[in-house]
């Protein structure tokens, strides 16, 4: 039997730290490059889609792993200020965040992403507790520490706990499990495509439904998304909300964070659409990942 509601969206995956850096043009094999600035910021699926829900309302909990490094208390600091709970956080010596330093081409507008990812991060294989995870009105899983994501979806799925997926890629072990636990799965088009052999996202999102989730849905940027719910014979379109876009970065993660709040409000399935749909349009407008998630209000008066 599920306990009284706790959280209403629980996250135990991915946290990473940005170090940004803007240069006139890239170097050459070899060459030297003034940095004309320099930005460091907290991104990660996980971590992300946690900051756009607590802004939109929800009341959020990080229960991932890192580490005693610099970047762990740098990414849990941050969670923290944007009034997600990181008291069931995991620690682990090899654990940390997945750290990027990304260089910006300011002449053509292109970046360089140099990443590293630690030995451990995401899930734990035997946390948090069972009677958190059961506290929790929405599970959000992505594909880092998948026998831990398995274990919390096995446990919220069991006590009718939707499971909200984000996932970038596949071909992971046991990555089809825990894809099976998922009800309520948003991709972007080009893993339904890659994942499902489709030519089309509202055939992906056909190919990927089964009849034990409650949706799916195919995000296409600035043409909208694609969803399935088995109620009709093929996919739906839902078109994009008409923004002047900046900065993409996060949208998708936004869309997740917005869509698993609006769940854990009761809102039906295209409310839920239309809210994340709205929140990851505005995110689009303004520069910067987390930094440029809105607060429930703005998307609101979009909706109205």
């Amino acid at each position: 039997m599920k306990l009284k509601t706790r959280f209403d969206v629980l996250g135990l995956g991915c946290a990473a730290v940005d170090d940004i850096l803007y240069v006139p043009d890239y170097p050459p094999p070899d060459g030297k490059v003034e940095v004309r600035a320099r930005e460091r910021h907290c991104g990660g699926l996980c971590a992300t889609a946690l900051v756009a829900a607590a802004r939109l309302g929800a009341k959020c909990a990080f229960a991932g792993t890192l580490g005693d490094d610099e970047g762990s208390q740098f990414a849990l600091d941050t969670l923290r200020r944007e009034g997600v709970d990181v008291r069931h956080f995991v620690r682990h010596a090899e654990a940390g965040p997945v750290r990027s330093v990304i260089v910006v081409d300011e002449a053509r507008r292109t970046r360089n992403i140099f990443f590293h990812v630690p030995p451990r991060l995401g899930a734990h294989a035997r946390l948090p507790s069972r009677e958190l995870i059961l506290r929790s009105g929405v599970l959000l899983v992505d594909r880092f520490g998948i026998p831990g994501m398995i274990r919390a979806a096995r446990m919220a799925r069991g006590a009718g706990i939707p499971v909200v997926g984000d996932f970038e890629s596949f071909g992971y072990p046991r990555f089809s499990e825990l894809l099976a636990l998922v009800d309520h799965l948003i991709v972007g088009e080009s893993f339904g495509r890659q994942f499902t052999g489709a030519t089309t996202p509202a055939a992906a999102a056909k190919k990927l439904w089964r009849k034990d989730r409650s949706a799916v849905v195919i995000t296409c940027g600035a043409r909208g998304c694609w969803h399935f719910d088995g109620s009709a014979s093929a996919a739906r379109h839902l078109p994009a909300f008409r923004v002047k876009a900046v900065d993409t970065t996060g949208c998708g993660d936004t869309f997740h964070g917005a869509y698993a709040a609006a769940l854990a409000r009761g809102l039906p399935p295209v409310e839920r659409l239309r809210f994340a749909s709205a929140a990851s349009a505005l995110k689009a407008t303004r520069h910067g990942g987390q930094a440029g998630i809105p607060g429930r209000r703005e998307v609101e008066r979009v909706l109205a």
